[in-house]
């Protein structure tokens, strides 16, 4: 089911906050080759706003008008000079259109403003944490780079809101796709790059990544890789299953066909030479396997990316 993000953006919002929470969203997207996120643009009013560095949006239309499942308000500078009565009535009533709020950067004060962060922990820039404090002595006030308290959500600043981004999607698709997600976006690299880097916060984890990135077109038994890595079988399966939620088969496997999507979108490479730098013997095999990860054939694919 398709998540809806309805974007509030006031005159003087950070660019860089708006891309490091959208670019995350649409590379979800993109890698799972279906629509996981939507999202719109709206203001307090429905006209045009200008980010900070004067880049104009033209918004899909004015914040009453807004409904989805999540709200982000995203203020940035001049963010007092929005916390003004009428648009935290309107706040509150966009609240009950949405199954959480979300406050960017010093999007947390409007949220707080309108009272709806009372009894919840919840972050903000932390340039102005002391002062947030102060005023909404209701608020658990943290310093944190971004808070999720149940359907309330805070995050301290541009930065951060990456990081926000990607848990997210690692709380609703799990740990592979935000993996995914932060390999496409930080460290692409050439078309001709053997495969995309993956790396998990478990260090026996992480060492089997890197010998199965390191293989894909030779795959290796997986008690092969427990030798290697002077671990049994056993340990590698029960600490991938636990940290990722799949075998290490299917870890593998899903590597594999992860570079034969690369490949068919970024080279000109056939089926049969695309196969064979994936550690398939047969191209029938790899078209197979390819259509049951991603829903078509590398072929298709190409021509639909």
């Amino acid at each position: 089911m398709t998540q809806t993000y309805n974007f509030l953006l006031f005159d003087g919002f950070s660019n860089l906050c708006l891309a490091n929470m959208v670019e995350p969203l649409r590379a979800a997207n993109t890698l799972a080759g279906q629509h996981l996120y939507a999202w719109q643009f709206y203001s307090p009013d429905g006209a045009p706003v200008k980010s900070s560095s004067g880049l104009q949006v033209a918004p899909h239309g004015a914040m009453g008008a807004a409904t989805g499942d999540a709200l982000i308000v995203m203020p940035s500078y001049g963010f007092l000079e929005h916390s003004v009565s009428e648009t935290l009535r309107a706040l509150r009533r966009a609240a009950s259109r949405h199954s959480r709020l979300a406050g960017l950067d010093t999007g947390s004060w409007l949220l707080a403003g309108a009272g709806l962060l009372e009894g919840h922990c919840a972050t903000i820039h932390w340039d102005e944490i002391s002062r947030f404090e102060e005023a909404f002595p209701d608020v658990e006030v943290v310093q944190e780079r971004f808070v999720i308290d149940r359907n309330r959500i805070t995050c301290s600043g541009a930065m951060a809101a990456y990081d926000l981004a990607t848990a997210l999607i690692l709380a609703d698709h799990g740990p592979l796709l935000s993996m995914e997600v932060a390999h496409l976006l930080m460290n692409r690299g050439e078309p001709s790059a053997a495969s995309p880097r993956m790396k998990s916060e478990d260090r026996l984890v992480n060492r089997v990544l890197a010998v199965m990135q390191n293989t894909l077109d030779a795959p290796l038994f997986i008690k092969e890789i427990a030798r290697q890595l002077g671990c049994s079988q056993k340990t590698i399966e029960t600490r991938v299953l636990a940290e990722l939620g799949i075998t290490p088969q299917a870890l593998y496997r899903r590597l594999r066909l992860i570079l034969a999507r690369k490949l068919a979108i970024e080279t000109q490479q056939s089926v049969a030479e695309i196969a064979s730098r994936c550690g398939y013997e047969n191209p029938s095999a790899m078209t197979r396997a390819f259509r049951a990860q991603f829903g078509q054939t590398p072929t298709a694919y190409r021509s639909k990316n």
